[in-house]
């Protein structure tokens, strides 16, 4: 009786102190029991107090949807958050895009593709998701796009802003037509501008206009006490549509039916899955082990510039997502050695196209296309050339190799055995020096000393180039010209006079042209002859400009 007496009232003691109202503020945070706490002998060790539960009661006037978007249109509507554009130029753009019906079709068609993909990196960023609509503003989705200004792929990233967000740009591939690495970027410019300006139709105006354009536009109008939002800036007139047509395209997306359009099924799942690669594969060996068309193939992985992927710079590819567990078993079974039929070889030193060609047994015809290089070039030191795998050759080319790729190449000088004729006073030094070569060279071209002396109409051996041969025998013809003058000023005043003179005989072939498919990049006009086999030092020496 007397235990159950005792076990009663320290029951009734602990529920009093639980019970009991703690001196701590509403805003402080509760005290746990302690376990250490100090007793005096023979008291029993309650636990410390605790204080009331508060109660807070959760208010909104939006209840989230826990059904599953019935398409990817429905999933794109639910992110819009982007403040809404009143303007008439939204309602001209409306009108243009409603008359266009077979172009709204193509450019959903050909976003099929990477739509998913760009929503679903919109949404695990928490950025409005009326952003995946831009590409149809910049490209119509198409990531083979090139505008007049260089700008390149679906989301259009210029060569320099490209380099600022690590897309990788060389002779082997240009990531900013890459799927993922290009919507990577472009949500990093994003997220940055938005972060710079607080306002998503500036950010928006910065990535087509520049950020600093904007920043000073916006300056500008601060001087002059005027509005900085976007319809408040004087802008160029691209700018000026760039978000409207984006509100345009949204509010057709938001209600197809009230503008007359008929937007084609896009499910709410990915299209396309990943696949790891460790060794460089052919394109279209991919695209056979993957059982897809080549142009389906190259559509997801439209980045790469050359028939071979290379696994150091391109470690995945791109592939419909019900082919990809396809590629992987057959990628499995296939021998490395029979993946790729091309790889990279690093020029030693500068190297004529032929024998390059010749080195590894390829058609210098065949060399030169697939490498972009105009007949008659020089292979540049340090040069990365395209060129046939040999058996010994690695199946996978090193990772600072294909991510700093670049090709540069000169014109080939080639010289021809030219004949011209002594003038009165001549010495094989003033000849030399006419056509801007070495005084030694001709004396040994011509056995004689440098300082010999000529006679008028005596015949002096000289190796030029094919188009300053050609003229200096035009000169040679000539009987009747003077002699030409010496010295700085002399020479000056016979080059005014005509062809003849030393910095007209000394010219290049011909005014070059740009090069098919290579920026920066010249090839001449006429193809040169073969240069003699054997010359004496310094024969080869380019003529001034």
């Amino acid at each position: 009786m007397k235990w159950t007496l005792s076990l009663a009232l320290l029951a009734s003691l602990w529920l009093a102190g639980c019970a009991a109202p703690g001196p701590a503020s509403p805003d402080s945070s509760p005290t746990l029991p302690s376990a250490t706490r100090a007793t005096t002998p023979g008291t029993a060790r309650l636990p410390d107090a605790l204080p009331p539960v508060r109660v807070t009661e959760l208010r909104g006037n939006q209840v989230a949807a826990l059904e599953t978007p019935a398409d990817l249109w429905e999933r794109i509507r639910r992110g819009y958050a982007m403040p809404e554009l009143q303007d008439e130029l939204v309602q001209r753009h409306e009108q243009w895009y409603g008359t266009r019906p077979d172009y709204i079709e193509r450019m959903v068609e050909r976003s099929r593709l990477y739509l998913f993909h760009v929503v679903e990196e919109l949404e695990l960023r928490g950025m409005p998701t009326e952003l995946a609509l831009l590409p149809y503003i910049e490209s119509a989705f198409n990531p083979q796009a090139v505008s007049s200004a260089k700008a390149a792929g679906m989301w259009q990233f210029m060569p320099g802003t490209g380099r600022d967000f690590r897309l990788t740009q060389n002779i082997l591939r240009d990531d900013r037509r890459d799927v993922l690495d290009s919507t990577r970027a472009a949500l990093d410019y994003l997220q940055k501008l938005h972060d710079m300006f607080g306002d998503w139709h500036l950010a928006l105006a910065a990535y087509n206009w520049g950020q600093g354009n904007v920043k000073r536009a916006i300056e500008r109008n601060q001087a002059a006490g005027l509005g900085t939002r976007y319809l408040d800036l004087k802008m160029p007139a691209e700018t000026r549509n760039y978000v409207p047509k984006l509100q345009a395209v949204k509010n057709i997306i938001a209600q197809p039916q009230h503008h007359g359009a008929v937007l084609p099924l896009i499910e709410n799942h990915p299209f396309f899955d990943t696949v790891e690669i460790k060794h460089d594969i052919d394109v279209d060996m991919a695209a056979r082990l993957a059982q897809v068309r080549l142009e389906d193939f190259k559509a997801l992985n439209p980045s790469q510039r050359k028939p071979v992927i290379f696994a150091a710079g391109t470690p995945q590819v791109l592939l419909p997502w019900n082919n990809a567990a396809v590629f992987q078993k057959a990628l499995a079974k296939a021998e490395p050695t029979s993946l790729s039929s091309w790889t990279a070889w690093v020029a030693p030193q500068n190297l004529p196209s032929r024998e390059v060609a010749s080195r590894f047994g390829m058609d210098e015809q065949d060399l030169r296309e697939m490498n972009n290089i105009p007949r008659g070039m020089v292979i540049k030191s340090g040069s990365t050339v395209l060129v046939r795998r040999g058996n010994g050759a690695t199946t996978a080319v090193a990772s600072h190799v294909v991510n700093n790729a670049q090709l540069a190449y000169a014109p080939e000088i080639v010289l021809r055995r030219t004949s011209v004729r002594a003038r009165k006073g001549d010495s094989i030094a003033s000849v030399a020096a006419r056509y801007d070569l070495p005084a030694a060279t001709v004396a040994g071209w011509n056995h004689a000393s440098a300082g010999a002396r000529l006679k008028p109409g005596q015949a002096v051996v000289l190796f030029l180039p094919v188009r300053a041969s050609a003229a200096a025998m035009r000169e040679g013809a000539e009987h009747a010209r003077p002699a030409a003058p010496h010295g700085r000023a002399g020479r000056a005043a016979a080059e005014r006079k005509g062809p003849a003179g030393p910095g007209k005989a000394a010219a290049p072939a011909r005014a070059e042209r740009p090069s098919k498919g290579g920026a920066g990049r010249s090839k001449p006009a006429v193809a040169p002859a073969r240069q003699p086999a054997a010359t004496t030092k310094g024969a080869s020496k380019k003529p001034r400009r």
